[in-house]
């Protein structure tokens, strides 16, 4: 490099951090929504000057919501991670004793294991049960997590231990539990049927909107029911799944909330591993006009991204494709340490003080009750 660019280099390097400081004093002193009306009228002069900005609908690959906004998570968090262990274990030993005694009969343990904490702050803080002037909400449960649905429910003593011997045996004579949701085989247990072909998503938003629609015409109260639907990221890959969402934007269905559980796991296709899911699905919901909150890292990152001054931890994370995070978890924390961090100096020193053990330990958002809190 000659000395010249070097010295180029050197300006816009510092042309560049004179930017960052007066937006962060804008930040401090005029707040977030001064910040956004300088921004806009920013690109607005770009464009008028012949700029053409890239177009995108992604986010940074961080939480949407701050550390700093969440807010308290209420209850005990030891008494809800005690009861979600023993529904995780229950879930699992119901499987695992359905596939003993016949083989082939399945029942995708890893759904729950990987969604537990999602369903059960819904539980605990946000799904209400219908009264008598309340319809209660709707819940629109990913088929494939039914063994954890229904392991909670022999905890809160709404099905037997017999039944649970039964999973997949719904005919049976002394009573069985179905598949999956299946409200005509279990008409006092299950709502709606989902999981295959995407129904759950799409009758979700349809039931959304004309509840609005009855509200609008009197023929219903305005109680504020919600609409919720838990999926999967394969699941998106349903035509079906994903084929009404701009309608929910149009309609302004504020009733209606997708849950999707981006776990990398896949029944009829392989993971794409080069890419990043998250952000795919951001761009598809955002560009059909949704709201979308993301919660990617635990609390335990929050230290880390409040110590990124430079962003370069939000690129290090962005930078890593969903194939590298799967091989994370499964190669420990040394190689953590090696491949993630250890790209950049800044933010291999960043960790140092931490122990390989404690890397591999570092949680991930969906698995962090006060994010998952934050975000519904």
């Amino acid at each position: 490099m000659s000395a010249q660019q070097h010295s180029i280099n050197e300006i816009e390097e510092i042309e560049l951090q004179e930017w960052l400081e007066s937006l962060d004093y804008v930040i401090q002193s005029g707040g977030p929504e001064r910040a956004k009306t300088l921004l806009k009228a920013l690109q607005t002069r770009a464009f008028s000057e012949g700029i053409q900005l890239p177009f995108s609908a992604n986010t940074p690959f961080i939480n949407t919501i701050h550390a700093d906004d969440q807010p308290t998570y209420p209850g005990s968090r030891e008494t809800e991670r005690r009861i979600k262990s023993i529904i995780r274990w229950n879930a699992m030993a119901m499987v695992v004793r359905a596939n003993k005694h016949e083989n082939g009969i399945g029942g995708h343990i890893s759904t729950y294991a990987s969604a537990a904490t999602l369903y059960e702050v819904g539980f605990n803080h946000f799904f209400r049960a219908p009264s008598d002037d309340f319809m209660g909400d709707f819940i629109f449960f990913q088929g494939h997590a039914s063994p954890g649905i229904y392991a909670r429910a022999f905890l809160e003593g709404r099905i037997t231990a017999n039944e649970l011997k039964q999973f997949r045996h719904e005919t049976h004579p002394e009573g069985g539990l179905s598949s999956y949701p299946h409200p005509w085989l279990m008409p006092h247990f299950w709502q709606f049927a989902t999981v295959s072909m995407g129904l759950g998503p799409i009758q979700a938003i349809y039931q959304a909107r004309f509840m609005r629609y009855l509200e609008d015409r009197g023929l219903k109260p305005e109680n504020n029911e919600q609409v919720w639907a838990f999926l999967g990221d394969g699941e998106t890959d349903e035509p079906e799944a994903l084929g009404a969402i701009s309608l929910a934007a149009r309609e302004k269905l504020d009733n209606l909330n997708f849950v999707i559980n981006c776990n990398l796991q896949r029944l009829d296709g392989p993971v794409r591993g080069n890419g990043k899911i998250i952000q795919e699905l951001e761009r598809v919901f955002r560009g059909a006009g949704w709201n979308v909150i993301k919660v990617i890292w635990g609390r335990d990152w929050d230290q880390f991204l409040a110590q990124d001054k430079e962003g370069l931890l939000a690129k290090r994370m962005m930078e890593v494709v969903d194939g590298d995070y799967q091989n994370y978890i499964t190669r420990g924390g040394a190689y953590i340490r090696q491949h993630f961090w250890g790209k950049y100096p800044q933010l291999l020193k960043m960790v140092e003080h931490l122990s390989d053990e404690q890397l591999e330990k570092l949680r991930l958002g969906g698995h962090d009750p006060e994010k998952v809190y934050a975000a519904y």
